[in-house]
């Protein structure tokens, strides 16, 4: 069994309030890197924001999930052409390991490890504190991170909204009540 098949498909829950996805993505590593803490680049798979490389550094977070693709995606109702959201950085070591504040929502870790011409990405949001908030970062994680993929790898990415409403309802059967 090669390692792209043997990691779970879906984030896994390591601790109750704690999400752990891991992805493979096309190295090197200072690539991935980039894709993380570039603005311009995190902007096409997650948010836009730039960010001061330091411990303590605070910066915000833009998300407008309706541009992810093109033309853009219809969002679900009640949800806001935009969201932002607060953070700082919490814990640096570049290119290994960026760790965020989620707001109220808990702390966000990237940890990168070269495997090969790949990269391991290993993605675990703690502190999620109640279950509504871990199905939508399950599925928000889930769908930023098949955005990433399919752009790291030249692809054309999937309809962000469309997948992460599937995928809300598979995380909600698939996480414990």
């Amino acid at each position: 069994m090669t390692e792209t098949a043997s990691l779970e498909p879906h984030g896994v829950l390591v601790e109750p309030a704690t999400l752990k996805i891991e992805r493979l993505l096309p190295g090197p590593i200072e690539r991935v890197w980039a894709w993380l803490t570039d603005s311009e680049l995190r902007r096409k798979w997650l948010a836009a924001g730039e960010m001061t490389l330091a411990v303590g550094a605070p910066f915000e977070l833009v998300w407008r999930n309706g541009e992810l693709n093109d033309p853009p995606s219809p969002r679900p109702p009640g949800f806001s052409e935009e969201h932002r959201l607060a953070s700082r950085i919490l814990a640096l070591d570049p290119p290994r390991l960026l760790a965020i504040a989620w707001g109220n929502g808990g702390e966000v870790s990237f940890q990168l490890e070269p495997k090969g011409s790949q990269v391991l990405l290993t993605l675990i949001h703690s502190r999620v504190p109640d279950r509504a908030t871990l199905l939508n970062v399950s599925a928000g994680w889930h769908m930023h991170l098949e955005m990433l993929l399919a752009r790291a790898n030249g692809r054309q990415p999937p309809v962000f909204w469309e997948g992460w409403l599937r995928l809300k309802q598979e995380y909600d059967s698939r996480l414990p009540a």
